[in-house]
């Protein structure tokens, strides 16, 4: 499969590219704000939902990827300890909530309860693979119950 790159730039292509990082993980370790940049950088490895199982070794695929938000004012963890490098993420969504369109609130939902909220100017955020896939034995699921 070719590597991934997208961007979104409205609520629409967000819930795109929200469904392509859906079940990725992410250490707290690789997580940036760089504030005068007015970015945040989101190093994660993202389950490729839409690969196919590999028949022969019965794998799914992971890849590494980087999430930039750009325009982003500020970043607040709410039930994420930003000093614990070594804990590890599910992002299960990334979504926004407008406030004075078109600034307003982009959020990464975690498996757990935990939360990142960035101010921002308005969506601009992009998705890039960064390399080759990895074979996984594991496919993610969720107690919906």
């Amino acid at each position: 499969m070719d590597q991934l790159k997208l961007a979104a730039l409205d609520q629409e292509d967000l819930a795109v590219l929200s469904a392509h990082v859906q079940d990725a993980v992410i250490s707290v370790s690789d997580i940036r704000f760089l504030p005068r940049e007015q970015t945040a950088i989101f190093v994660m490895n993202r389950f490729v939902w839409d690969g196919k199982k590999d028949r022969r070794t019965g794998h799914y695929e992971r890849r590494r990827a980087a999430l930039s938000v750009r325009r982003a004012h500020s970043l607040r963890a709410l039930g994420v300890d930003p000093r614990a490098k070594g804990q590890v993420l599910e992002l299960l969504a990334v979504t926004f909530e407008p406030k004075d369109e078109p600034t307003g609130e982009l959020r990464l939902t975690f498996a757990g309860g935990g939360m990142l909220a960035l101010d921002v100017e308005c969506i601009e955020v992009q998705l890039a693979d960064l390399g080759a896939a990895w074979g996984t034995k594991n496919l993610p699921s969720h107690d919906l119950g």
